[in-house]
């Protein structure tokens, strides 16, 4: 009989990609705000409701709801919401294995390299380095710390924690915006553009929870990061040659991005280098280790 893994955040690209790795080993189910399918159970945060059905017999969990930092500006209000969708759904999940008395096999969940804080410096962070001081490392403690409830509150034997970079996927997410101005020949660095961009390709990041959930042995955080390092420049040069595009437009300057995302900016134009060792020394292997290979996997040009 197979094991029950469910899937939070199941619209998000990460968890259908992650169920296509896994569906096959075990079985899979998906909490969501609308059922659609017959493996999909509904939830509402505001509500606090859940469809309790979804956690019988279910052994891991793989958490990754939480609403998209980068989508919209940071008000008050927004801001809670990044918060509330990552720790008060985390929250929902608690209670319900209480009450149903259910102890996970492991309890894996979403992360973010912007643990470190929202800053560019020349050091290259680990898992034993301490949180940043800003509103994204916040967010992320907060959230790694909703995490360690379940081990805490034995509901999980286990806890893993994946310190998600930038996903590159043609699909959705930060390359698919940099593509359109890059193909019209008017793409251009962001700020400096000297400010590391942390990047994993989505392949990559999905094999990194397979990984975890076939792995025991593993447990706390780690950096879902490649091991090749690249500054905003080198990304978006490095994309202009794969396209085979010019790139000759100056900067876009700082100020322009802060007028037009205001606190979220800090994101855009800030960043420091994380290291992938510890999952390496797992033994997790990286298929795209290399920037350009995987833009021309990505971008399907040779």
């Amino acid at each position: 009989m197979k094991e029950v893994v469910l899937i939070t955040g199941a619209n998000g690209l990460i968890a259908k990609e992650v169920a296509k790795k896994i569906g096959n080993e075990f079985e899979v189910r998906f909490l969501t705000r609308k059922k659609r399918q017959t493996n999909e159970y509904e939830w509402d945060l505001t509500k606090g409701t859940i469809d309790e059905s979804a956690l019988e017999n279910v052994s891991h969990i793989i958490h990754l709801a939480g609403a998209n930092i980068s989508e919209k500006r940071w008000t008050a209000e927004r801001k809670k919401e990044l918060i509330s969708s990552r720790v008060d759904s985390a929250a929902l999940l608690r209670n319900t294995l209480r009450k149903k008395e259910i102890k996970l096999k492991s309890f894996i969940s979403a992360s973010g390299i912007n643990f470190y804080g929202t800053q560019t410096t020349e050091k290259i962070y680990s898992e034993n380095d301490p949180p940043g001081h800003d509103f994204l490392s916040e967010v992320v403690v907060l959230w790694e710390r909703a995490a360690d409830h379940f081990k805490e509150q034995n509901l999980a034997d286990r806890i893993v924690k994946i310190r998600t970079a930038v996903v590159l996927s043609e699909k959705e997410g930060a390359l698919k915006k940099m593509l359109p101005p890059i193909q019209y020949g008017i793409g251009s660095a962001l700020g400096s553009g000297k400010q590391y961009m942390p990047w994993i390709h989505i392949e990559d990041i999905c094999s990194i929870y397979e990984f975890a959930l076939k792995h025991p042995t593993l447990h706390g955080a780690y950096n879902a990061v490649s091991p090749q390092h690249a500054t905003n420049s080198e990304l978006t040069k490095t994309i202009a040659e794969v396209l085979k595009k010019p790139l000759f437009m100056p900067n876009v300057p700082a100020f322009v991005l802060k007028l037009l995302f205001g606190e979220l900016a800090s994101a855009i134009l800030e960043g420091s280098r994380a290291s992938s060792q510890k999952i390496q020394n797992a033994g997790f292997q990286f298929k795209f280790p290399n920037l350009n290979n995987a833009l021309k996997d990505l971008l399907k040009t040779q």
